[in-house]
């Protein structure tokens, strides 16, 4: 039976009926969605307009007051300095080592899949766990770095206690987890590039290098916008390795935005002010991260 044989009230029944059941398909996703992160996001609004302090019941309406003491407040924008500065550390990095991974063991053969595993495995290791790992190798009295730059007869450095390195030893971390991932995401993209082009380039007296800068990199472009985006927002919200190996210190040096708002919200008992500071920070977040995507549409090569 054609449809122009069915009538056209059946025909929109038909088509109103596949919609609803399309829409059901996803409404557990949108139920998961407004439960576990539009109502808690419109919750911290509501309370940002207030004085509660978490124990008392009572919630004065403040209105905007909180967000005037936030941005008016020399330490958020000291905090917010740490925090894009650890960011770009890790996202710059990880990228950029992880790239140089994917270039070097990307090829078919059991042993540089060894090496890839071993490399990606860290990405598993729980974030307390490798900072608890990495705060043993700092150590200054009996750590494994400064044990090994005894030999060469170097004095022993106080990694997490120095105002200098604190940060480039946090950031340690989270680069040495997230490389992996960085590397894997890579070799997929490396894989998805046609032969043809590296073929013809070849024909054409093109090097390595030149096949690396004027093929490899522009086609990488989806693949590296990919991971820029995520882990910018994934490093922007960092929190445990800062709380396990310096607690924000030394001098501030490493306090970055969440550690700030854990701090204001259950250590100072200051819930309207913290829940201020999340609704400015996840609109910070979303700022740059439209930005990158604007940025992105003239640097993104898609093949096709």
């Amino acid at each position: 039976m054609s449809d122009q044989s069915i009538p056209r009230k059946r025909r929109l029944g038909f088509r109103t009926l596949e919609k609803w059941k399309d829409f059901s398909l996803a409404l557990p996703a949108l139920l998961f969605l407004a439960i576990f992160t539009y109502f808690p996001l419109v919750s911290s609004f509501y309370i940002s307009m207030t004085n509660w302090d978490l124990i008392k019941p009572i919630k004065k309406y403040l209105g905007f007051k909180n967000y005037e003491r936030l941005l008016g407040d020399e330490q958020f924008y000291h905090v917010l300095k740490v925090t894009f500065t650890y960011t770009i550390l890790d996202v710059v990095l990880s990228l950029l080592i992880g790239l140089g991974l994917a270039l070097l063991f990307n090829h078919r053969s059991r042993a540089f899949g060894v090496m890839r595993l071993l490399i990606f495995m860290p990405y598993y290791i729980s974030m307390v766990i490798a900072s608890m790992v990495f705060v043993w190798i700092l150590n200054p009295e009996y750590g494994v770095l400064n044990k090994a730059l005894h030999v060469f007869g170097i004095e022993p450095v106080y990694w997490l206690n120095d105002p200098s390195t604190a940060l480039w030893s946090v950031v340690s971390v989270s680069v040495w987890k997230g490389v992996g991932f960085a590397m894997i995401i890579f070799i997929a993209g490396l894989r998805s590039i046609p032969t043809e082009y590296y073929e013809a380039s070849s024909i054409d007296g093109a090097d390595k290098w030149r096949q690396l800068l004027h093929i490899t990199i522009p086609l990488l472009s989806p693949t590296t916008l990919f991971l820029v985006i995520t882990s910018f927002i994934s490093s922007m919200q960092v929190f445990q390795s800062v709380s396990v190996m310096t607690g924000g210190g030394p001098l501030g040096t490493t306090k970055v935005m969440v550690m700030w708002i854990y701090e204001m919200a259950f250590v100072q008992f200051k819930a309207g002010k913290a829940s201020a500071l999340v609704i400015i920070f996840f609109f910070i977040i979303i700022f740059f991260t439209f930005i990158q995507f604007s940025l992105s549409k003239r640097k993104v090569h898609y093949e096709g």
